[in-house]
C-alpha cells in the first residue's frame, strides 16, 4: 500500500512539474477569466487526484476500485486541462478536440462508477446494466463531438447526443441499476445524489451546445467557463460523494 501511495504521489508530482514548465512559457493574463477558470479546475483536479489515491487505503476493500476510478477521472482531467489551458491562451479558440478526448475517457469511467458502487455493496445487478451505461455514454459523446467538429450538422449531432443521454437517464432512474440501488440502503443515498448530478449537472452541456453551437448566442469564452465549472462539479463532486459513502461503510 505504501508503494501505491508513493507511485501516486510521484506520478502527480511529475504531472504538476510539466504544468509548471508550461506556465513558464505561456503567460496567463490577469484579465483572462477563461484562462483562469482552466487553471482553477486543473489545480482542483490535481488536488482531488492526490486526495483520492491517499484515501484509497482508508475505505473497505470493496470500495477501493471506486475510489481508484475517481482518482483516475480527476487525474486524466488534470492532464487535459493543462493542454486546454494552453490552447486557449495561445489561440483564443475553444479546445474542442482536447475537451472531447478528456470526456471520451472520463465520462465512461464516471458512468461505470454506478455499476461499481452497486457491486461494492453486493447489490444484484447484471452486466447488461454496465453495457447500457457505457453505450449510452459513447453515443452521447460521439454525437456531440461530430456536431461541434462540423462532421455532421449541429442539429443531428445534438439529437444523437440526446439519445445517448436518454439511455443513461433511463438506466439510472428507472432501469435495472435504479432498482438495484433502491433495494439497498447502503448505497441508496449516494446513488440518488450521483444521478441528480447526471440529470442536473450534465444538463449544462446540452444547454451550452444549444446556445453556443446551434443558436450562436453564447460566445466561446463564456461557453468554456460554463463547461469548466460543470466539469469541476461533475468530476470532483461525483468522486467525493462516492468517497463519503465509502468512509461511512468503513465506520
Amino acid at each position: 500500500m505504501k508503494k501505491l501511495k508513493l507511485f501516486a504521489l510521484t506520478a502527480v508530482a511529475l504531472m504538476g512539474a510539466s504544468g509548471v514548465a508550461n506556465a513558464e512559457t505561456v503567460m496567463l493574463a490577469s484579465d483572462d477569466f477563461v484562462g483562469i477558470s482552466f487553471w482553477l479546475v486543473s489545480m482542483a483536479c490535481l488536488a482531488a487526484t492526490v486526495f483520492f489515491f491517499l484515501e484509497r487505503s482508508s475505505v473497505p476493500a470493496g470500495w477501493r476500485v471506486s475510489i481508484t476510478v475517481a482518482g483516475l477521472v480527476t487525474g486524466i482531467a488534470f492532464i487535459h486541462y493543462m493542454y486546454m489551458r494552453e490552447v486557449w491562451i495561445m489561440t483564443g479558440e475553444s479546445p474542442t478536440v482536447y475537451r472531447y478526448i478528456d470526456w471520451l475517457i472520463t465520462v465512461p469511467l464516471l458512468m461505470i462508477e454506478f455499476f461499481i458502487i452497486l457491486k461494492a455493496v453486493g447489490a444484484s445487478v447484471s452486466t447488461n446494466s454496465f453495457w447500457r451505461l457505457l453505450v449510452g455514454t459513447l453515443v452521447m459523446l460521439i454525437g456531440g463531438f461530430a456536431g461541434e467538429a462540423h462532421l455532421i450538422s449541429a442539429s443531428l449531432g445534438f439529437i444523437i447526443g440526446m439519445v445517448g443521454w436518454a439511455i443513461i437517464i433511463w438506466e439510472i432512474f428507472g432501469g435495472e441499476a435504479s432498482k438495484a440501488a433502491e433495494a439497498n440502503e447502503g448505497v441508496k443515498s449516494a446513488f440518488n445524489a450521483l444521478r441528480i448530478i447526471v440529470l442536473v449537472g450534465w444538463a449544462i452541456y446540452p444547454l451550452g451546445y444549444i446556445f453556443g453551437y446551434m443558436m450562436g448566442s453564447v460566445d466561446s469564452g463564456s461557453l468554456n467557463i460554463i463547461y469548466n465549472l460543470a466539469d469541476f462539479v461533475n468530476k470532483i463532486l461525483f468522486g467525493l460523494i462516492i468517497w463519503n459513502v465509502a468512509v461511512k461503510e468503513s465506520a
